[in-house]
């Protein structure tokens, strides 16, 4: 259900990605130098970059509801929602108090889908995370080496006491 929005948004957003230019402008304007300077041969212009962000919200979206890959999809998707979010719903530039509502509602949704989100991308369904397997199979590795430390010991008091016993033996 929370991958819902993502799919449809960023199907619809990919389709027609002028009519949020005007809306994305301000931030875009703020990414492109630093995209221009690490990844010089990436387009950056507005619709370009609401197109790709529109194409990676449709693909983690189909991802989280298919349950593939879900926790880092869950984790791609919180991070397209932080400039969609900024550059959407500014509510902070708004003068008129219906227009500053609204913004605050739809901002203040956004962040509830981020936390949403990020639970998504904790939830182990169940299973154990990967810090516990690793600190249990580490616990496990101690209890084996230690058990062979005492069998290798006991194994060669075994043995030195059968060698003194034949060395006592005559013939």
């Amino acid at each position: 259900m929370l991958s819902g929005i993502f799919v449809v948004s960023g199907a619809r957003n990919f389709a027609d990605p002028g009519r949020l230019t005007p809306t994305a402008k301000p931030v875009t304007d703020r990414v492109t130098p630093l995209l221009e300077r690490t990844h010089p041969r990436i387009p950056t212009d507005t619709e370009t970059l609401i197109r790709a962000n529109s194409a990676v919200q449709l693909g983690a979206g189909l991802m989280l509801a298919t349950g593939r890959f879900s926790r880092p999809a869950a984790l791609v998707l919180a991070g397209t929602l932080i400039p969609v979010t900024l550059a959407g719903h500014p509510f902070w530039r708004n003068d008129d108090p219906a227009a500053k509502q609204s913004n605050q509602i739809h901002f203040l949704k956004n962040l509830g889908l981020f936390g949403g989100l990020l639970l998504a991308a904790a939830d182990t369904e169940g299973k154990p995370g990967l810090h516990w397997r690793a600190s249990h199979r580490i616990g496990h590795s101690r209890r084996s080496v230690r058990r062979a430390v005492r069998t290798a010991r006991r194994e060669a008091r075994i043995a030195m006491r059968s060698a003194a016993t034949a060395r006592r033996l005559p013939g």
